[in-house]
């Protein structure tokens, strides 16, 4: 089991204590979440949490993502770097793929690229993205995106994207792993037929373990599972040994631990010390042999 830390959308100045305390403690990665925006009114609800509100994102700070990355991983040399997850059906591929190339090559192959799509009409309405085909956006946002980072001239012909050979320079010298979020069937196929991870949101164990095997099982259909492949999830079984034997008995390769609710509207008043401390406890009890 590799651990992750979650810092729960926390004050800026934070970031990078916490970041250079986890690494040092020995945490494989940093999971950072993706939000553009919190509408004034929404028809939306959020389909991963139990009462299905998103009240609990307004006013919360979310740093853009791969801005953060970039900033976190000058500050530090070992831990990576997981989006989880970013809304990629919303952005323009070629330019994704050209940020994902640059973290690749300035993190030293510390950058993992968790991409989904977003549950909000509101988030394409805003970034002028039809809310329609938005499975299929993701499909080949996700196929020119790999196509780009192979480093050779790319082109591509799509239902939706239309693009003439490209080269991309620099490209960093690994492929970035794409780990795809999401719970419904197709999410899950996608996970299967193109990615080299799925990201869960968080679930019962149950169902964790439920949806992880019909990935493998369409890894198997799909001729894909001879490939390496990560599974991240986090839970609130994560924060014992017992919990986190019976999280690696349901197939999941990373936990991300936060110490926080994320999806309750809880304050954050935890200093940074406090919550090294919470790192510090976590490290000896739990992730210690």
């Amino acid at each position: 089991m590799r651990f992750n830390y979650h810092h729960s959308m926390c004050p800026v100045e934070q970031y990078v204590p916490l970041t250079q305390h986890a690494e040092k403690l020995g945490f494989s990665a940093i999971s950072i979440p993706d939000s553009i925006c919190y509408p004034k009114e929404g028809e939306d609800a959020y389909p991963y949490n139990a009462d299905g509100s998103r009240d609990f994102l307004d006013g919360v700070p979310f740093i853009e993502p791969t801005i953060l990355v970039a900033y976190l991983a000058a500050a530090t040399s070992r831990i990576k770097f997981c989006t989880s997850v970013q809304k990629l059906a919303v952005h323009k591929p070629v330019m994704a793929a050209k940020e994902y190339a640059s973290l690749g090559v300035i993190t030293n192959n510390r950058f993992m690229a968790g991409v989904g799509i977003s549950p909000w009409r509101e988030d394409f309405d805003v970034t002028h993205t039809p809310w329609e085909k938005r499975g299929k956006r993701l499909d080949e946002c996700i196929d020119i995106i790999r196509g780009l980072l192979s480093g050779d001239y790319f082109g591509y012909s799509g239902e939706l994207f239309d693009i003439p050979p490209i080269k991309l320079c620099p490209v960093p010298s690994q492929p970035i792993p794409i780990l795809i979020g999401g719970h419904s069937d197709a999410a899950l196929k996608r996970a299967a037929r193109v990615g080299d991870g799925w990201s869960c949101a968080g679930a019962p164990i149950d169902d964790i373990a439920r949806m992880v095997t019909r990935i493998h099982e369409l890894r198997a259909e799909f001729g894909r599972d001879h490939l390496p492949f990560e599974v991240h999830s986090n839970s609130d079984m994560a924060y014992s040994k017992e919990g986190i034997a019976a999280l690696a008995a349901a197939g999941v390769t990373d936990v991300t631990v936060a110490f926080r609710n994320v999806y309750v509207s809880e304050p954050d008043t935890m200093t940074t010390e406090e919550k090294c401390a919470q790192l510090d406890w976590y490290a000896s009890e739990v992730m210690s042999p």
